[in-house]
């Protein structure tokens, strides 16, 4: 079976994105759309949870997500930030991205190389301060357990929710191929496709626990990533399409 169509469960990139290259190299229709979607807790809920924003000292932000959801919980809560909070933040393109809400020269803003466990020097260089930690109601064991092993005094606050998206306006059957990016996506499928049945549809996934929910999910995985010889989505599934197109 030729791939034809395919349908990235993302919202549509820019114009410089390997998929649109893809797309006209392999003469293939790819098509955008989010299967998830974030939404906020409110202030009334973040008190439930027990947190008073003054109580902490520095903030862990992992994503340019969780940078929003802070700052529009602290002005919701009338909290002002103060110029002394230590930001500690997993790349440098969530730092630079704190200067949409704080100007950022003379700040306390460290930053790591990529994954959460290169922070680990920072927590041991900066161990006094009592952190706090916005985060998804997701959150990956693999954070919690680098925070634990870490010398801090850290808090966890769920600041906004990973959601299902309303997608029953779309026909995943007309699409050879459906590509996933997190398990969250995997069972907003099942939620919206209730009836899906995989059939000949080719089912590409990027990371092992989105691997892991499509099989617990009763999926056949046809296109992983990443790989050594393809370490992006987009070169996994190049590979697959010449494969299959042969």
């Amino acid at each position: 079976m030729k791939i034809k169509s395919i349908l990235v469960s993302q919202p549509a990139p820019n114009e410089s994105s390997p998929y649109l290259e893809m797309a006209k190299k392999e003469k293939i229709k790819i098509d955008f759309r989010p299967f998830i979607h974030v939404e906020g807790v409110d202030a009334k809920e973040l008190r439930a949870q027990k947190i008073d924003l003054a109580q902490y000292t520095g903030i862990i932000f992992t994503s340019k997500n969780a940078v929003d959801h802070y700052f529009r919980l602290a002005e919701e809560m009338r909290f002002a930030v103060p110029d002394s909070m230590r930001y500690i933040c997993q790349s440098e393109a969530i730092a630079n991205y704190l200067q949409k809400h704080i100007v950022y020269r003379k700040r306390k803003i460290s930053f790591g190389e990529k994954t959460f466990a290169d922070l680990l020097p920072l927590f041991k260089k900066f161990p006094s301060e009592k952190y706090l930690l916005p985060a998804s109601d997701v959150l990956s064991p693999d954070i919690v357990k680098v925070l634990d092993s870490a010398p801090i005094e850290w808090t966890r606050a769920t600041m906004y929710r990973t959601v299902c998206s309303d997608l029953t306006d779309i026909n995943v059957d007309e699409y050879d191929m459906l590509v996933f990016f997190s398990p969250q996506g995997i069972r907003s499928l099942a939620k919206n496709f209730d009836k899906f049945e995989q059939k000949e549809t080719k089912i590409a996934v990027f990371g092992p626990t989105t691997e892991l929910a499509a099989k617990d999910a009763g999926l056949r995985v046809d296109v992983m990533a990443p790989s050594k010889e393809t370490p992006s989505m987009t070169m996994a599934i190049e590979k697959y399409i010449r494969l299959m197109n042969k």
